[in-house]
């Protein structure tokens, strides 16, 4: 049997370290300064026509933003899931929860993720990591997962660097590929891919089309990196050096984004990674997103509270309703099939 303080106390670090310390990209962005807007002077609508609205599996979004997954598992982060949810709830948007592991492992945390109470209409996404499977995780465990939270979809999340850097990481990710076809088979519910900061080149991008994926989040290079995480938690010299070896490690999520594309042009993505404000949320969009998602300020906000999460939601919503404007995008549709994004280098 696993070890149950193991992945809470992990948790717990995690949160810590991401409230509390310097842990983003030093060398890499996002890659998004590398695009900018061609303005329209007569955008030929009004402000008040921009429609924000967004649309996936099924379920209307009033902006097309994700919260995007970070924690869960120990009794302190219940306040924050539930801060989230309720910011979620309030702005019309979509929220993940981190991995629940922990909460399979332990039920007695399974609340620490059920927010549906204060958040019955959200898009919500259950977290499993895509490498238990390689473990004792089966079909069952991840319908668990989904049920445990009614959620709409099932992230399985890849995070092969992370594992390799932790003293206690998974690292036997052989013949992963086929087993998550067969929960993609399986489950009643989307499943979405997901990186969790290191990106998802093109090749990889179809493989998981074609393993069945419903959606994938491309989460690159330019925010958190987990490597540096990990290094703030290692336990020995040799691995907070390793950690650090790779704190800049991964594809920028401009890049990422237009990778996934090309690869799979179908396929609903979702940009994250690194994304800060509106305007960078109207340039995934532009690069083909469906969905943007955003963590750290989200987690940053939370922790204050409620009343300043949404407030700086709000601000988010409203510099995208400006850009879109100041191109001349009526709805999210039109700035998906915009020609005014320009690559300057």
């Amino acid at each position: 049997m696993p070890d149950e303080t193991v992945v809470p106390a992990r948790k717990l670090d995690h949160l810590r370290i991401n409230l509390k310390d310097d842990v983003q990209f030093a060398q890499l962005t996002n890659g998004l300064e590398r695009y900018r807007f061609i303005p329209r002077a007569l955008p030929n609508l009004n402000l008040d026509d921009i429609d924000l609205s967004a649309r996936l599996f099924g379920k209307k979004l009033r902006s097309p933003l994700l919260i995007s997954s970070m924690t869960g598992g120990a009794e302190q982060t219940y306040r924050i899931n539930k801060t989230l949810a309720t910011a979620a709830q309030a702005m019309g948007i979509a929220m993940g929860l981190g991995s629940q592991r922990a909460a399979l492992e332990d039920q007695s945390v399974a609340y620490t993720y059920q927010v549906r109470a204060v958040a019955p209409d959200i898009l919500l996404f259950a977290n499993l990591g895509a490498i238990q499977l390689n473990y004792t995780y089966t079909i069952d465990h991840c319908r668990r997962a989904v049920d445990m939270i009614q959620a709409d979809a099932l992230i399985l999340h890849l995070n092969a660097i992370q594992e390799a850097v932790q003293a206690e990481g998974n690292t036997r990710w052989k013949n992963l590929l086929p087993k998550i076809e067969k929960v993609c088979r399986a489950l009643d519910v989307p499943v979405i891919a997901k990186e969790v900061g290191f990106g998802i080149a093109g090749d990889t991008a179809r493989q998981l089309k074609n393993a069945g994926v419903a959606a994938i989040d491309v989460a690159g290079a330019g925010g958190t990196s987990w490597a540096a995480v990990e290094s703030r938690r290692a336990s020995s010299k040799l691995l907070r050096e390793l950690a650090e070896a790779f704190w800049n490690w991964g594809i920028p999520t401009a890049d990422a984004l237009v990778a996934a594309k090309r690869a799979a042009p179908k396929l609903p993505l979702i940009a994250s990674g690194g994304i800060r404000d509106g305007i960078e949320v109207a340039k995934c969009i532009a690069l083909g997103a469906q969905l943007v998602g955003l963590a750290s300020p989200m987690l940053k906000l939370a922790d204050v509270g409620v009343e300043d999460l949404i407030e700086g939601i709000k601000l988010i919503n409203e510099t995208l309703r400006v850009a879109m404007f100041g191109i001349g995008a009526r709805n999210v549709r039109a700035l998906q099939r915009t020609n005014r994004l320009q690559k300057i280098y």
